[in-house]
């Protein structure tokens, strides 16, 4: 499971906004490794991020 995989996933629901957990379900992998990978994607700046209602959690969108 690498960032094309997260890239992709957001690309193709480029629209909505996903928590790293959401995401993971979705893939079927582990919210560890997508959290790495969106790290990766965040200082990049591939991805949008903000933050989430609770402390410490973050959505993320696709960055067209």
């Amino acid at each position: 499971m690498g960032q094309q995989e997260v890239s992709d996933f957001l690309k193709k629901y480029r629209t909505k906004w996903f928590t790293s957990k959401e995401i993971a379900k979705s893939l079927k992998v582990s919210t560890g490794s997508v959290i790495n990978n969106l790290s990766k994607l965040r200082k990049s700046k591939q991805v949008l991020f903000k933050k989430a209602g609770r402390a410490n959690q973050y959505i993320y969108k696709y960055k067209p």
